[in-house]
């Protein structure tokens, strides 16, 4: 993508992360080998954001629904990101990474909650690119917790009833300080959205591709990007 298309790259891009294990059962080792040559993947591709023109950048780390997994790959996984957060704090506060955490905090462990504060606190001026890290993340799941949060308020007397409406409930969300994702990328080759950003995505564009997590490229985040650039985006509107 040259220097010019930058200027209609998408603002916001989502990645479900799909394909670490059978990249690494095709390799004859077991399924966290695969989860972390997808952490170095992730590295990769945040780099190659800036000089994209993509101002943020949505990971979709753990599901709600993972949690149903065996107890070594869930206990592999939590290790992996505790080692992420401690050895990349770093490398993220000198890249100008302004980094978030979305989903259901209760059931993590409380030193890789505390690990995930402070990298919030630490990266939370940094302007060159926003990464956000979906953890014990499930859409349906966000939904409901805003929509309890939203109840609270109306019980209290703070919000009239009356005047909720789509904008009032976006407000609760866990990404309420983020735009709505401009284009979802989902790889490995599977076409479902497995229950990520339900509500942000309603009219974003998809992109679902064969390349499995690990395997996925800065030179192929960029084709897809360029085919982005391509595409007409109506919101519902009568094509012009």
């Amino acid at each position: 993508m040259g220097k010019d298309s930058t200027r209609n790259a998408p603002e916001h891009v989502a990645i479900i992360m799909d394909g670490n294990g059978r990249w690494a059962q095709a390799r004859g080792k077991p399924r966290l080998f695969g989860h972390h040559a997808g952490a170095k993947r992730v590295r990769e591709i945040l780099e190659a954001c800036p000089e994209q023109g993509v101002k943020y950048l949505t990971i979709f780390a753990f599901s709600t629904e993972n949690w149903k997994r065996t107890q070594t790959e869930v206990s592999g996984l939590m290790k992996l990101f505790k080692r992420y957060l401690t050895h990349e704090t770093k490398a993220l506060v000198e890249a100008g990474v302004c980094v978030r955490f979305i989903g259901d905090r209760i059931r993590l462990d409380e030193n890789l909650v505390a690990l995930m504060d402070e990298l919030e606190l630490l990266t939370c001026h940094n302007t060159k690119v926003n990464l956000t890290v979906a953890l014990n993340y499930g859409g349906r799941d966000e939904v409901a917790r805003a929509t309890k949060r939203l109840a609270r308020e109306v019980a209290a007397g703070k919000i009239d009833p009356e005047s909720v409406d789509a904008e009032t409930l976006a407000r609760f969300l866990d990404t309420y300080v983020l735009p709505d994702p401009d284009l979802v990328i989902r790889t490995s080759g599977e076409a479902r959205i497995s229950n990520f950003l339900l509500w942000q995505s309603a009219y974003s564009e998809y992109e679902f591709i064969d390349t499995l997590w690990p395997d996925f490229t800065r030179d192929e985040f960029a084709r897809v990007l360029a085919g982005y650039t391509n595409r007409e985006r109506r919101f519902g509107a009568v094509p012009g």
